[in-house]
């Protein structure tokens, strides 16, 4: 199956459950250990009323996706502008997802440009955005011997 590459299609998303030991691990690995997300009796006192999980870890998720969607391309250049927009609690299934945007040629690089979100399970984006993939470079033929350049 290709990437998806037109404009509307929709990418290949996942569901993930955010646990409370999934965001342990990500404490550990980031380094960001702030209490909001990790110790309770904290985190009750906050406009949250609950531990909640880091936002880079809906990030990540992204990530990941964009990776499963554009496997070498992404990490050759991907890039990705976001928003959080509402916090995971852990224990939530949030779905991650996305669409192409549009597609678009610049210096003579197609971009391919992605809205991406990840949903928590009440419906309300926790995360939008968009990823860009830098897709190919223009190919230009020679009239004159019939050869392709690449630009």
């Amino acid at each position: 199956m290709s990437p998806p590459q037109a404009t509307g299609e929709e990418l290949k998303g996942f569901r993930r459950t955010v646990t409370q030991d999934r965001v342990n691990a990500y404490a550990g690995a980031s380094g960001d250990h702030n209490p909001i997300h990790l110790d309770e009796e904290f985190a009750s006192t906050t406009r949250f009323g609950q531990r909640i999980a880091h936002g880079m870890l809906s990030l990540a998720f992204v990530w990941e996706m964009m990776s499963i969607n554009y496997p070498a391309k992404w990490h050759d250049g991907g890039t990705v502008k976001t928003r959080f927009t509402s916090p995971v609690v852990p224990g939530e299934e949030v779905t991650v997802h996305g669409s192409v945007k549009r597609v678009r040629e610049v210096g003579g690089r197609q971009f391919i440009e992605c809205d991406v979100a990840v949903t928590r399970p009440t419906g309300e984006k926790a995360l939008t955005g968009t990823a860009t993939v830098r897709w190919a470079r223009r190919w230009s033929v020679d009239d004159s011997t019939h050869a392709g350049i690449l630009m």
